[in-house]
């Protein structure tokens, strides 16, 4: 009897964490990355590539930064350059001030022509626009 509660509790453990991270997918819906509550981010090997810390920090499995989301939404590389920043509606911008595209409100991830590069349902879209426009991983 303990042999199945414990099952059951690893079960029921496993199924919270899965269900509990995010996903990023590709225009084909294949997930193409997790992102874990505590902000670890796993490739589809489930290895970690990076974590995202809730300063901002963006740092590899090292813990070597790689760049940082501030908290005005804009996004800086490991060398504190500006790559660009996402607005509160979801518009991702250039350092020029150009749009690159927008997080819809439902995750969905489009460039400036409207075409969709993917989709990050739930995700914020400071953390999905890492995937799609400033290729942090």
């Amino acid at each position: 009897m303990k042999k199945n509660i414990a099952l059951i509790m690893l079960f029921t453990v496993c199924s919270f964490v899965y269900g509990y991270s995010q996903t990023v997918r590709n225009t084909s819906n294949s997930i193409i990355a997790r992102i874990e509550s505590n902000g670890t981010v796993r490739n589809t090997n489930n290895s970690m590539i990076a974590r995202i810390y809730d300063n901002g920090d963006i740092r590899d499995g090292g813990n070597r930064l790689l760049g940082k989301i501030e908290s005005d939404g804009t996004i800086r590389d490991r060398n504190n350059s500006r790559l660009g920043k996402v607005e509160s509606d979801g518009t991702v911008r250039n350092p020029n001030n150009s749009v690159l595209g927008k997080v819809d409100s439902n995750g969905t991830v489009r460039d400036r022509n409207n075409s969709v590069l993917g989709y990050a349902k739930d995700i914020p879209a400071s953390r999905a626009v890492l995937f799609f426009f400033f290729k942090l991983f």
